[in-house]
């Protein structure tokens, strides 16, 4: 059995379908804090099969405890759930050390007392800030963190690391992301944003939807092409897959260490003025967005080397930039035309 914590998010959602489909049986736990009790009515439809669904705050130590008692045969995590709002971090920097160190530690403790574990951590290309070199390698630097959000990948990875090195029965793997854009195909599962939209896609899409004014693009002075940010943006699919990948990879013992680390990206990237121009080229309608100042922190230019991961774990990106934009397109009108229909 494999737990998923945070199954219920964008990204996790997205996997525990992947999971299912690949013959895993999955318990999903989630506070539904950032999500929707209806996603497993969609992961049910796409698979045929209801994940298990416990819903918990994974802060409290004794009902972490309790889990892997009530549920001993889990012999691998996939581990999602996080605060992710670098702005809100800034903000609020105990809450994220609480809820995506605190946790972290938490599980890590349940699994060393297993005799064999495999563990995959959701982690962020965040932790390579500005790169001093393109594409970014695994073993580019690790920069000072521009946010409590960032540090909590960096020190996160650190706590895994450690606790391998102490503890061999541990097996883990960190898939440092680069940008997940995009839908299930079968429309039935997507990204949910709270509120006002921290990533560009579902801020590109609710605007052409009617229910944002309109688009600001931070900047168009930066030393690329167009003068806009870029960055590696990957189908949430492909990226799912990949960690249903690197399960395998730890559950069969594939790998060359009890830790590794993988960059998940596309290699290639694309400023945001180009993923526009997708959106409009794939939806046949023009998009209401204006240039404004450029926002403090942005990195100027992110995208992976994939070597690593194409050769060694086993997986490549394979979803298009315009694919991608048709999916998240036409999730963005399903939930429109749901909400309306509930009216």
């Amino acid at each position: 059995m494999i737990l998923v914590t945070g199954g219920m998010g964008y990204i996790g959602s997205h996997t525990v379908v992947e999971l299912q489909t690949k013959g895993f049986d999955v318990i999903i736990v989630d506070d539904l804090s950032n999500s929707s009790i209806e996603v497993l009515d969609g992961i049910e439809a796409i698979t045929g099969k209801r994940p298990i669904f416990e819903k918990l705050d994974l802060r409290e130590k004794s009902k972490v405890v309790g889990l892997f008692q009530q549920y001993p045969e889990i012999e691998g995590v996939i581990h999602f759930a996080a605060s992710k709002a670098v702005g809100e971090s800034v903000e609020l920097p105990l809450l994220y050390y609480e809820n995506n160190l605190g946790v972290l530690v938490y599980l890590l403790q349940e699994l060393i007392k297993k005799n064999a574990s495999s563990f995959i951590f959701s982690s962020s290309c965040t932790v390579y800030g500005q790169a001093d070199e393109l594409p970014i390698t695994e073993k580019a630097p690790i920069k000072l963190a521009e946010s409590p959000y960032g540090n909590t990948k960096q020190v996160g990875e650190e706590i895994i690391r450690d606790t391998c090195r102490a503890s061999p029965g541990i097996n883990s793997i960190s898939l440092r992301y680069f940008n997940p854009i995009g839908a299930h195909e079968s429309g039935k599962i997507g990204e949910l944003p709270m509120g006002v939209p921290q990533n560009l896609v579902p801020f590109i899409t609710q605007t052409a939807v009617g229910l944002r004014e309109q688009l600001f693009v931070f900047g168009d002075d930066y030393p690329t092409d167009d003068g806009t940010c870029i960055r590696d943006y990957i189908h949430v699919v492909d990226l799912a897959k990949a960690h249903v990948t690197a399960l395998e990879r730890l559950i069969k013992r594939k790998n060359k260490s009890n830790y590794e680390v993988f960059n998940l990206g596309t290699g290639k990237g694309t400023s945001v003025l180009e993923v526009i121009k997708s959106f409009e080229r794939v939806s046949g309608q023009r998009l209401n967005y204006s240039i404004v100042e450029r926002r403090q922190g942005d990195v100027v230019e992110a995208f992976a080397d994939t070597t690593l991961a194409n050769e060694v774990l086993g997986w490549k990106a394979v979803s298009s930039l315009d694919r991608a934009m048709e999916s998240a397109w036409a999730w963005e009108k399903i939930i429109r035309n749901f909400q309306e229909s509930k009216r």
